[in-house]
């Protein structure tokens, strides 16, 4: 009998409408009691218009960053979705354990141009975890919120431009036939929403 492997998390992409690296230290002041700034930012978040001046919140500093970062809907409603289709599924429960096709992509391509892919897929996959951003506690929040990594809107044009131009190839090792240039498809579209949209990707997992 086979090795049993679990069903592997689901990863979306949300619009990202603030840097997170802008957020952290507003975060860091709301945690200490002084709201006024995160406030002046996350004006579509009723659980951060409702924090009390000079009381620490309740929120952890990963669910304050996700509400804080995210592109929600003026009515304070989930944000719309950057693709509706295949791509969504597709790229969101990749076909390997654990089903991340970002990390996929850093392990099976050979970047062929000056290290921008890797550096672009490596913080998209894990930007938010500890050892990469050199702060704690902005991955992993309540109800299991996993935020991995993001990119601004300037390095979701990045990334988008240098999947096109094909300034990389596939590892012979690669174990899916097709995976790299199924999974550069279809975040490929998802990157160009985020264009057209001006906006920053969150990539969050989903256990």
């Amino acid at each position: 009998m086979g090795r049993y492997i679990p069903p592997s998390a689901f990863h979306t992409f949300e619009p990202l409408r603030h840097d997170p690296l802008e957020l952290i230290p507003l975060i860091q002041a709301s945690q200490g009691g002084d709201h006024s700034e995160i406030q002046s930012i996350a004006k579509f978040s009723n659980t951060i218009q409702n924090l009390v001046e000079g009381q620490s919140p309740e929120l952890d500093a990963a669910t304050m960053l996700f509400l804080t970062a995210v592109s929600w809907q003026e009515d304070g409603s989930s944000p719309e979705p950057l693709d509706k289709a295949v791509s969504r599924e597709r790229i969101g429960r990749f076909p390997i354990e654990g089903g991340n096709a970002i990390s996929y992509l850093h392990e099976f391509t050979n970047d062929k141009g000056n290290g921008a892919l890797h550096d672009l897929l490596a913080k998209l996959a894990l930007g938010l975890e500890e050892e990469y951003l050199g702060e704690p506690g902005f991955s992993s929040g309540a109800a299991g919120l996993h935020l991995c990594g993001w990119l601004s809107a300037s390095e979701v044009t990045s990334l988008h431009r240098v999947i096109r131009r094909g300034k990389w190839g596939i590892d012979p090792s690669e174990p899916l036939d097709g995976g790299v240039n199924d999974a550069f498809r279809h975040l490929t579209i998802i990157l160009r929403s985020a264009r057209k949209r001006r906006c920053g990707l969150l990539m969050r997992r989903h256990a």
